[in-house]
């Protein structure tokens, strides 16, 4: 089954160009645009994609809230791929923090826009993590959120699952795993499973996150 994407942005020219670039996929249908976050909810519910590619910055509705309001109004909502202008903003670690799994900047080429919704629907790596390191460096409060803390207090993470989160915080997916732990794929899946689970994490992206913002993992 492709994989279906909805596009979300205010600028018509900015979702043509994403429509032609993923529609050149075998594997990547697009199901729908939109060109404000306020439709988001109603072209989710009734077209179903597998990935949002949403703006970060719109006129009525931000990707932000758009974001909160997907994830806490659907039942099993889509992964959401926040689109943007700049890379180190703090609009796209808000919307990382709001639930988004990752980002794609708008100058990105053709081959790292597919990679990046292919990535992001696969959900077993981290979406430009040397980038989310950097965000979570200047804007994620220096390892002394406490909520993010007293979450992982609370997770009680075996020494395993911890070794897990710190080489997810690095990027390295779940293969990559594999081989660094000289473990199989399903052991490192169950750690991963286990470690998103005790975080009350919904994905990597917001795992790592915690990791950071706990002082647990150091961005830097």
């Amino acid at each position: 089954m492709p994989v279906r994407v909805l596009l979300v942005d205010d600028e018509p020219l900015v979702r043509a160009g994403l429509r032609a670039v993923l529609e050149a996929q075998p594997d990547i249908e697009v199901a729908g645009e939109a060109a404000d976050g306020a439709a988001v909810i109603p072209l989710v519910r009734q077209l179903r994609p597998d990935v949002v590619a949403m703006d970060v910055r719109m006129p009525l509705l931000d990707g932000i809230e758009a974001t909160r309001a997907l994830l806490r109004t659907v039942p099993e909502p889509p992964k959401i791929l926040v689109v943007t202008t700049f890379e180190n903003d703090e609009y796209v670690y808000e919307a990382l923090r709001a639930g988004a799994d990752g980002f794609l900047l708008k100058r990105a080429r053709p081959a790292e826009i597919v990679h990046a919704v292919r990535l992001i629907a696969e959900g077993d790596s981290l979406l430009f993590p040397a980038s989310v390191r950097q965000l979570a460096a200047e804007y994620g409060d220096g390892g002394g959120n406490r909520a993010a803390r007293a979450q992982l207090e609370r997770a009680r993470l075996t020494e395993r699952e911890g070794e897990v989160l710190r080489l997810m915080a690095r990027g390295l997916s779940n293969a990559e795993i594999a081989a660094r732990l000289v473990v199989g794929a399903e052991t490192v899946k169950s750690h991963v499973s286990a470690v998103l689970a005790k975080l009350g994490a919904r994905d990597r992206t917001q795992a790592v996150i915690t990791a950071y913002e706990s002082g647990f993992v150091a961005p830097g």
